[in-house]
């Protein structure tokens, strides 16, 4: 009598763990691509005559144009490559990174506050104990605008340095700093909708919030092409990109908007997909097994399945799924190919350790490290929230350590701060304490892991 149900649980841990499993992969394979690509950058933008080109090549001008209408184009100037990259390319990015906001407030991790509220608490910590340090640094400098850069945790990269431990990495320390690192995102949102605004066009705004309005509308009237969500966020990202606002904001803003309840429940998508199944039933047998053209019957009974298996995945889901691929493997890559490249020839080693470059590069290893393990010890020695299964607080140090790969989001923040010609060199030594702080906080954080986690394959949650 009792079997049925510790069935059904069993059934449901798994699915939810394979879904985990399957998420963190994505992002783990990404960061290995993410690394390649920055060692790339580095290598090219030294290698005498080559870095030149690459360079320059950042530097040319990207039309898309209707007549006279340059839709690629900033405040009546057409933008750089580079521009392009990460205004337009990077608002697809956060346009991605809000709809796993939104799926994981939902469905996921953030969607219970027991469980959600330690990693919430320990990604306050890694922000702003990184901010705290950087200031004690950068008071009275004018390097001080950069405060923000080592708040960050790059997913990717930390999620590519658990991949390398295989299955000695616990489950659920992988999904506690997934987490940590989605809420880190939030974080970064903030602070660039907050404090990275130029001269505001209050009309472009107008424009703007009432095309919200319509993608509300729209969700709530259950609209769930695909098309009308991302033709009109087009629209409103152009109309953040000259209103002042940065125009990431707009892809957050836009996933927020996109439905996450399907036109068919499951059980009406089950019923479909028996029905049109049953057709085939009274088909020859000897005529199914062969390979040969489906009659008008048969190839409308297999299009019912195929349409409601798109309706009865949520905009959302399918939006993010589809994404995840052009983002890790692409965009991302691209950013950091473009943005990573830094000519260290003529630098001088003594500049690592002084100015902005130390200031980050203690920010990311030094504040990273501390704010999440301090923050995450405190709230589990008052009982607030539980530690993450299977783990001990030498693993819970080892991946506060990784938490100060701040990669992606560090390296973005940067040439938001200092994106003028005039700060070229700042620009150059915050890339150069990005790139050293985020190493030594991957290096530091594996050979701690691989010391602290047990030699054997831990016992997965999946396989319960």
């Amino acid at each position: 009598m009792n079997q049925q149900p510790i069935q059904a649980v069993n059934h449901e841990e798994h699915s939810v763990f394979y879904a985990a499993t399957q998420a963190l992969r994505r992002h783990a394979s990404g960061g290995n691509i993410l690394i390649a690509a920055t060692v790339l950058a580095l290598i090219v933008a030294n290698i005498p005559g080559l870095n030149q080109h690459y360079f320059n090549f950042w530097q040319q001008e990207v039309r898309l144009q209707l007549g006279d209408f340059n839709i690629f184009s900033h405040a009546g100037h057409p933008m750089t490559l580079i521009g392009f990259i990460n205004d337009a390319l990077m608002a697809i990015f956060f346009f991605s990174i809000g709809l796993e906001i939104k799926r994981e407030i939902l469905v996921g991790e953030l969607s219970s506050f027991k469980q959600a509220l330690l990693p919430i608490v320990a990604a306050i910590g890694g922000m702003l104990l990184p901010v705290a340090i950087y200031f004690c640094f950068a008071k009275g400098t004018d390097f001080i605008d950069g405060a923000a850069i080592p708040m960050a945790t790059d997913i990717a990269f930390s999620l590519g340095v658990l991949a390398m431990l295989g299955k000695r990495v616990p489950v659920s320390l992988k999904i506690f700093l997934t987490t940590l690192a989605v809420v880190d995102d939030i974080g970064g949102i903030v602070v660039i909708a907050a404090f990275y605004s130029t001269h505001i066009e209050a009309v472009y705004l107008i424009y703007a919030a009432a095309l919200f309005c319509v993608l509300l509308l729209g969700s709530l009237l259950r609209i769930k092409s695909k098309i009308f969500y991302l033709g009109i966020g087009g629209v409103i990202w152009f109309l953040f990109l000259n209103s002042g606002i940065h125009p990431t904001i707009a892809g957050v803003l836009v996933a927020f908007c996109v439905p996450a309840t399907p036109v068919f429940a499951p059980k009406k998508y089950i019923k479909m997909i028996r029905s049109a199944i049953g057709h085939f039933r009274g088909e020859d047998d000897d005529l199914l097994v062969k390979r040969t053209i489906l009659n008008k019957d048969q190839m409308n009974w297999l299009k019912e399945i195929e349409s409601a298996s798109d309706k009865v995945i949520s905009p959302l889901q399918e939006l993010e799924d589809s994404l995840h691929p052009i983002v890790n493997y692409f965009i991302v890559p691209l950013f950091a190919f473009a943005n990573a490249g830094i000519f260290l020839l003529d630098t001088n080693p003594a500049t690592i350790v002084e100015g902005i470059s130390i200031a980050i590069i203690c920010g990311l290893v030094l504040g990273k490290f501390l704010g999440i393990f301090l923050f995450s010890w405190l709230t589990v020695k008052l009982k607030l929230a539980p530690m993450p299964a299977k783990t001990n607080w030498a693993m819970m140090a080892s991946v506060a350590m990784l938490g100060g790969i701040g990669f992606t989001v560090s390296l973005f923040i940067a040439t938001l701060s200092f994106g003028s010609p005039a700060q070229i060199e700042m620009l150059n030594h915050a890339k150069l304490g990005i790139v050293i702080g985020s190493l030594l906080s991957g290096v530091l954080g594996f050979i701690w892991l691989h010391y602290t986690l047990p030699h054997k394959s831990a016992v997965q949650e999946s396989e319960i």
